[in-house]
């Protein structure tokens, strides 16, 4: 089961007690997957396809609950995704243009308009027609790898406003054209975690949390290694750049024609060929603070670089 399976499926096992809350969840997924025809004078037909049992239960329940409505259920086979359809119809019967238009979704153009604002008035129904919203036309890619949020609208307006809505809650929804549909997605696993915790995702909730904290760890622990391995080479060439130095100068004019303290420090490099500047200054008697190996370190470069330019001059 993917993981927009997964969190369809948790979202439509919730209840919720408040009948106002039901009727907003229910324009939305009928506005998102649904198509409404006309059969005749006054006469519609309504058709909501999916592909989560689950969410066909739901519809179907919700439909019944509230209006009382007939409703047919036929199950499909997609031999290509190997996966069942599940569509629901809702016959022509006297009462479906009324709820069609209690619903927000009567009007020239059915299922064309934006969202009936008579129901997300309360903050509780705003938050049930984002969930019925996803339920609908919404993908969640899974948290093992990169963080990725949509839900897909046949128009602007409605994919402005399902963004608005979500602003009403401080999740930053950004819409988008993609693949000849208007497209709100979210960027980022924080604000993915706070559309799961304003819609009752939680178990989806937890498990992206915790892969968000493994990531960062994992993150963490891979950046100390690359500066570990960067400084490691970076000690390497250091080391190696001296060791060059002083065998020009020791094979030129000889490491004790050198200062006391730079030949001290050549002669305790050609001992360590291997360690970094720190551990070469704890390896030495008495131990040597970073800061004065840099400056015998250098003094020793400057000889080195004298010697080739004299040498350069000379041949």
């Amino acid at each position: 089961m993917s993981f927009t399976a997964e969190v369809r499926d948790e979202l439509s096992r919730l209840e919720q007690k408040h009948e106002c809350c039901n009727k907003a969840e229910l324009s939305a997924l009928i506005k998102l997957d649904g198509t409404v025809t006309r059969t005749g004078t006054n006469q519609y037909r309504l058709e909501v396809s999916t592909e989560n049992a689950q969410v066909a239960r739901r519809i179907i329940r919700l439909v019944r609950r509230l209006y009382q409505l007939k409703t047919e259920l036929t199950v499909r086979r997609n031999i290509l995704h190997k996966a069942n359809n599940y569509q629901i119809t809702i016959p022509s019967q006297p009462r479906l243009e009324s709820v069609l238009d209690e619903l927000g979704l009567a009007g020239s153009t059915y299922l064309s308009g934006g969202i009936e604002q008579n129901l997300i008035r309360r903050d509780c129904c705003a938050i049930a027609y984002l969930r019925g919203a996803f339920l609908g036309a919404g993908f969640i890619a899974s948290p093992q790898g990169d963080y990725h949020f949509e839900i897909r609208t046949h128009t602007e307006t409605l994919a402005d406003e399902l963004a608005t809505l979500m602003s009403r809650f401080t999740v930053d929804g950004r819409v988008t054209a993609r693949r000849g549909a208007w497209t709100v997605y979210l960027k980022g696993a924080e604000p993915i975690i706070n559309f799961l915790a304003l819609v009752g995702a939680h178990k989806a909730l937890l498990m992206t949390e915790n892969v968000r904290i493994i990531k960062s760890y994992r993150n963490d622990v891979n950046r100390r290694v690359n500066a570990e391995i960067a400084n490691q080479a970076k000690a390497s060439g250091a080391a190696l750049s001296q060791l060059a130095d002083i065998k020009l100068i020791e094979d030129s004019v000889g490491i004790d024609s050198l200062p006391a303290a730079v030949a001290d420090f050549a002669r305790l490099r050609l001992q360590n060929p291997d360690v970094s500047l720190r551990e070469l200054g704890e390896v030495a008697q008495p131990a040597l603070s970073k800061s004065a190996l840099n400056h015998r370190m250098r003094r020793l470069s400057e000889i080195a670089n004298r010697i080739r330019l004299e040498q350069q001059q000379e041949g």
